[in-house]
Parts: C-alpha cells; structure tokens; sequence
C-alpha cells in the first residue's frame, strides 16, 4: 500500500515555516506498513493542487493533504476538492455544533460568519471529527485513491492523523509488514562504520535492507524488513541485530529511534545514582539542553553554566585569571578548571566542560579555528581531550556537543554491570 503526502501553504514554499507535518504523518503511516512514495509542497493555488491531485491519481493508495482549511479566502483546499470530485459544499451540522460550542463556549465571544463557514464541506465526504480544532478532516474517494484533506495546524493534524486517519486505514485496508530496528553507534564515520560490517551487510537477506544515516560524531544503522509474516520479519532482525553487534560492539550504545545518546546517557546514570552539571563555552548549552529534553533529567542533570565570556568563566564559574593568562582561555588547563568547579558548585558525580574556538574568528584565543578542548570532571579525576574539527563554525559545534556525550558515556560505562 502506498501513500503520498502534500502540504499546502506559500509559507512552507518561501521558508518561513518549517514542514514538520509530513515527518510525523509519515512516521505514522510507516508504523502500519503504508509505504510513503511521494512527499509534496506545493502553493495554496487551485490550479497547482488539481494538477497534483491528477498526477497522483491511481498512482498512490492514498493522498493525504495538510493546509488550506482556514476561513480566510486564501485558504482553497475545500473548494479544490470540490472541484476535482465535481461536488458542492453543504453545511454540516455537527461540525456547525462543534465550532459554535467551541468559539462562544471556550473562546467565550460571538461566532462570526467565516467561523461558521469551518462547517461547509463537500457533501459527500466522510467527515474526520476534529476535537481540538475547528477546521474537520476529510475524506473522499474517487476510483482506486483515497484522498484526505487534514488542517495544517500540528497538534490539530496529529489529533487527526491518530484518533481518526490510522484506526480507518488499518480497518478498511491489507497491508504489509514493515519492520524497523535502528542501531545507534558513536565514534566513528560511516566509511569506516561501512568498512568494518561491509561483509555483515552482503549476507542479508533480501527482505531486509540496511540504511546509513549519519550525523556528526554518530552513525545510526536502519534495518527495513517488509513482509507478509511479521513474526518471520521480528525474528530475522533481531538475528542479523545480534550478528552485528558481534562486530561492532565498542560503538554500538542504543538502539530504536528514541534512544538517543542522552537518552542513554540518562538511563546508565539513572541506574548508578549518579549526578552531571555542564560548564559551556562555544557550544552555548548544546549539552545541557540534550541532557535536559529527556523525560525524567531532573533525576540526574542538576544544571548548567554558559560562560561564553572569559570574565564568565572567571568570575562565575571561578577559573583562575593567572591560569586564563597563561594557557589561553582555549586550553586543556581552562577546561578542566571549568569542569571541575562546576562539579563542585553544582554538588555532581560529573562535570563536564567544552571551551574552544568554533570560529569564523578566534575570540580571546590565539588557538587555531575549530580547536576544541572538552573535560570531564569524574568522582576521581579529570579526563580532558583535544580535537580539531574544522570548519564551518555549526560542524564545530555540533560535533563537540556530540563528543562532550560521549566521553561521559564511555566513563559511566565502566561502572555498568
């Protein structure tokens, strides 16, 4: 079963606004095997979107549309849909019922015509309730595709898309299995990561195919298994899982999407009890804010200190002036007088600290572009590294936050039964 996905809206097309829909609507789709052949950003214009709607037609299973639902005149889906399915727009009283008791009953102020108007749609839809919004889904469909026009507004989307649009497609459609499993390595490039399985990779079956999706600092493998028989699929992935981890064990640290390295990170500390604070120079609380967007950080990242500044790091953090003075402020002996002392001033296991010149000038250093120092601060010592990482300044950046996670990853898995 195939799907194609379209957003509609000028604002996607000129970047003032991210798609973000068409990420979690495909997500959702791949999670019951619907396979997503085409994703499309075209221009709120009725002769765009018919167009489209005709290149897709009988092409894809299903086309699901986000955007253009709105009151206002620049808002066409609604009429588009009319057109292509030669239909006219009737008032629904349920959806009326819902927008009233929403904007004079919530919003507590008069409903006016164009709110009244969320309420027309073609008359011979199927139409997707939208609790949290005013604007309802659609669904219509016209020889061998279905097409479903959904508001562009997220959290109104993504109620739709799982309260209404996937419990209708597992119930009125066959599909195949599509079986993920994504392992998360670190420390390493994908040409070496490549190099190292090349021969794991060539004995796969061919139901399961293996993508390299590489960030700086970390690579993250996808096995795809698709199929008829799911448990044939669970069973040939987590085999061919074990048989690569036989190879590449010293950099394999998570598997599935959501384990993240800070994710891991959180749970090794979780379990040994243990605390971790950041002091951060040029990557401006990168790390801290990976360590504070898992759920349940509380129990281990206690806080951070940006001293982006030296006078910062002096008189904040307490590094030494004398020292600054004479090791540069981008030096192995800076870093590790800010990791300790966050340590200390935040009462942590852990301290971890990053000072460098991530360009495009080098500040109050004389340190080459792209110099990094990274230290941790255990309950022992202080472990401080040196890395060079180029340019452009974001690369340096990134790449350093990445690293700064997993020196502490490495350490903490000493201590791991």
């Amino acid at each position: 079963m195939k799907a194609a996905i379209i957003t509609i809206g000028d604002e996607i097309l000129i970047g003032q606004i991210v798609d973000t829909n068409s990420a979690f609507i495909a997500k959702s789709l791949d999670r019951i095997g619907v396979e997503v052949a085409e994703m499309l950003s075209i221009s709120d214009d009725k002769k765009h979107i018919l167009d489209t709607f005709a290149q897709l037609q009988n092409k894809v299973d299903v086309v699901i549309v986000t955007g253009g639902l709105g009151p206002t005149k620049d808002d066409v889906t609604k009429k588009t849909f009319c057109e292509y399915f030669d239909d006219e727009l009737v008032v629904n009283p349920e959806v009326l019922e819902h927008v009233t008791q929403l904007i004079e009953g919530f919003y507590k102020r008069p409903i006016s015509q164009l709110n009244k108007d969320q309420a027309l749609v073609p008359s011979t839809c199927t139409v997707l309730p939208n609790k949290v919004g005013t604007a309802p889904g659609m669904w219509m469909k016209k020889e061998n595709t279905v097409f479903i026009s959904l508001p562009g507004v997220p959290y109104e989307m993504k109620y739709l898309v799982e309260e209404e649009i996937i419990p209708k497609i597992v119930k009125e459609y066959k599909r195949p299995y599509i079986i993920h499993k994504t392992i998360l390595t670190y420390g390493q490039g994908e040409s070496l990561v490549a190099e190292r399985i090349e021969q794991w990779e060539n004995n796969l079956p061919e139901f399961i195919k293996l993508a390299y999706l590489p960030n700086p600092g970390r690579v993250r493998l996808r096995l795809t298994a698709r199929g008829t028989d799911k448990e044939v699929l669970e069973t040939a992935i987590e085999e061919n899982v074990r048989s690569l981890d036989l190879i590449i064990h010293d950099i394999i640290v998570g598997y599935e999407e959501n384990e993240t390295l800070e994710t891991v990170v959180g749970k090794f500390l979780t379990k040994q009890n243990k605390t971790v604070s950041t002091a951060e120079s040029f990557t401006g609380g990168r790390v801290a804010s990976l360590l504070s967007a898992v759920p349940g950080a509380s129990a281990y990242f206690k806080g951070s200190v940006v001293s982006y500044a030296t006078e910062a790091k002096i008189n904040v953090l307490g590094v030494p002036k004398e020292l600054v003075d004479k090791h540069s402020v981008v030096s192995a002996e800076v870093a590790s007088s800010m990791a300790l002392n966050v340590k200390n001033l935040l009462q942590t296991d852990y301290g971890i600290a990053t000072t460098g010149n991530a360009g495009p000038s080098k500040g109050d250093s004389d340190a080459e572009i792209g110099t990094v120092f990274i230290a941790l601060a255990t309950p022992k010592e202080v472990i401080v590294e040196e890395f060079n990482f180029g340019q452009p300044r974001e690369k340096v950046v990134d790449r350093a936050t990445v690293k700064s996670l997993e020196i502490l990853q490495k350490e903490i898995l000493k201590f791991v039964q």
